[in-house]
């Protein structure tokens, strides 16, 4: 028990002296504050330059909600429970392993480090978007996900903030899943994992972003804003009730396993979900609603 205690305790200091760090400009690959700050000043600016609904105000409806929702799940989530839970966690698995006489190198199915540096790092996106991509059709399966998920869901109008509202389970649940990853190809380094969070945030932020743009044929690769807006939208047929595009940064996937769906251009199609009228408008609401239900 004391080494677990002394876990959550360095888990909390370590990670409140990275951030001190990283607003100081003292970390630099891994410096996600800065980065998060950079991509999104951006996105945000080619929202402005060429916006797809161009009646659409710059600080859009709930601007500043998701704004704080960003800083919130990205770095206060994890000063409060995330980085801790998540040690604990994977320490937990290690010492269960540990009575069979087994580690998660046990799992790996290769050795990643043998390969070429850009096929490693390819290899950790794919298998990431992958397991992502699931874990979000899962989010719309299951009501007891879909709770949480509505969080995200209840945005009314698009742009590149909406990106990172979500209710604080979601991350809990991404990551748990994500770790098989890690323990099935492992071998990553902080900078191997800075090089695709940024891509991957990137991508994101301009799946909800105002702008008008499809990346021309790789929209059958990449996720992008004309297809992610279908994901987001209140009216579906009901063989679709359960959701369309799920991809996180790759569109591949729906369209591989038949879930995509684009009708029609949806620039004015009304977003949000049944009943979303009566969902809360605060943030405290917000993520206190899943629990009540």
């Amino acid at each position: 028990m004391d080494k677990y205690l002394e876990l959550i305790k360095n888990s909390y200091t370590g990670y409140w002296n990275y951030l001190k760090q990283s607003v100081l400009f003292e970390v630099q690959w891994e410096n996600y504050f800065y980065g998060l700050i950079i991509i999104s000043l951006i996105v945000w600016g080619l929202e402005l330059l060429f916006p797809w609904r161009k009646n659409q105000p710059a600080f859009r409806k709930d601007f500043w909600l998701d704004t704080f929702y960003m800083f919130f799940n990205f770095f206060l989530l994890n000063l409060i429970v995330l980085i801790a839970l998540s040690n604990t966690t994977e320490q937990l698995l290690n010492d269960a392993l540990g009575i069979v006489n087994l580690s998660v190198s046990n799992f790996q199915l290769f050795d990643i480090n043998s390969f070429p540096y850009a096929l490693k790092l390819l290899v950790f996106f794919i298998s990431l978007d992958f397991i992502q991509w699931f874990t979000h059709t899962l989010l719309h399966r299951y009501e007891f996900l879909w709770n949480f998920h509505k969080v995200h869901h209840s945005v009314k109008q698009m742009g590149f903030a909406a990106h990172l509202r979500y209710h604080w389970m979601e991350p809990v649940v991404y990551n748990s899943m994500k770790y098989i990853v890690l323990a099935i190809i492992g071998g990553f380094t902080i900078q191997d994992v800075a090089i695709v969070h940024f891509f991957n945030i990137s991508i994101g932020h301009l799946n909800h972003a105002n702008i008008n743009v499809d990346y021309g044929f790789l929209k059958y690769i990449f996720n992008n804003p004309k297809m992610h807006i279908w994901h987001h939208a209140k009216e579906l047929p009901p063989e679709r009730k359960n959701g369309v595009n799920y991809g996180i940064t790759l569109s591949i996937w729906d369209y591989i396993f038949k879930t995509s769906y684009i009708p029609y251009d949806g620039r004015d199609i009304e977003i949000g979900f049944e009943g979303d009228e009566k969902f809360p408008k605060d943030f405290l609401g917000q993520e206190l609603y899943p629990l009540k239900k």
